[in-house]
């Protein structure tokens, strides 16, 4: 078992930033050279290292700041404690992941968690890559509607991470109109394949869940949705954003928003043929 990688990369991490996230990041880093995914140190700027520098600050910079959104109100629930738990699962993460993801979340609902130094260095190390911003968002407002409500407390977190990663408010506010009606869209479209004849119901509702999760209006013509699905398909790409850093663990997750994606995408275009 290689563990050098580890032990080297907690140890460092923690002299150059004197801090619980540099050694974890180290931690991380250290992992994935143990694991013989490992660094270029010939590389130029932009080379591997690069790479797992900026997975590794998104794995952990995920799960941190959904410690601190889960705890906006207060206290932690069991809603949030299950969505930080389930999400691990459909990561698949093996037991050293696991315990960096739970490391990292208990790290975030801790009183002084520094929010805006680690979202300023998050940006920083992220780039220009704003589909993994935009994933990283979409995330966080999942935590907080993980109960099914958004009080004003954790509205207010989330404006302030979507700020500081360089959205607006109105942005945010459409993202979240967008996430609640692509949750709405997977639940009435599921009970609706459940119940699937050839002809089947369906309400207005769904139908208008379905424009929402494309962000257009639903008047909109068949060469604006088309443009608007594309759009959308790109940004959530797997493949795509594991080239721009996402770790490949949460690919999973990038895959289950492109078919949700498609699947409104394809709703519509039946229903206007």
């Amino acid at each position: 078992m290689h563990v050098w990688g580890k032990i080297l990369g907690f140890v460092f991490g923690f002299m150059l930033s004197k801090s619980l996230f540099g050694a974890l990041l180290g931690l991380w880093l250290g992992h994935l050279f143990d694991r013989g995914r490992g660094f270029n140190f010939n590389g130029i700027a932009g080379g591997k290292e690069d790479e797992i520098s900026r997975q590794a600050a998104f794995f952990y910079t995920t799960f941190s700041v959904m410690g601190h959104v889960a705890k906006a109100k207060g206290k932690v629930t069991s809603h949030e404690i299950a969505f930080a738990s389930a999400y691990m699962d459909k990561l698949g993460l093996n037991s050293d992941l696991r315990q960096q993801g739970q490391n990292a979340f208990r790290e975030g609902k801790s009183s002084g968690f520094p929010l805006k130094n680690r979202l300023v260095k998050f940006k920083r190390l992220m780039g220009n890559r704003h589909d993994l911003l935009l994933m990283f968002l979409e995330i966080q407002i999942q935590v907080a509607f993980s109960d099914g409500e958004l009080d004003d407390a954790e509205r207010s977190v989330l404006h302030t991470i979507a700020k500081l990663l360089g959205y607006s408010a109105g942005e945010l506010d459409n993202l979240l109109e967008m996430i609640i009606a692509r949750t709405n869209f997977h639940q009435q479209h599921a009970g609706h394949r459940q119940q699937a004849t050839g002809n089947t119901p369906f309400s207005s509702q769904h139908l208008a869940n379905a424009y929402k999760v494309l962000g257009i209006d639903k008047n909109a013509s068949m060469s604006v949705i088309k443009k608007a699905y594309r759009k959308l398909m790109s940004q959530h790409h797997p493949d795509k954003l594991i080239a721009k850093g996402l770790p490949p663990e949460m690919m999973q997750s990038a895959k289950e928003k492109t078919q949700e994606i498609q699947a409104a995408y394809e709703f519509i275009v039946k229903q206007n043929s």
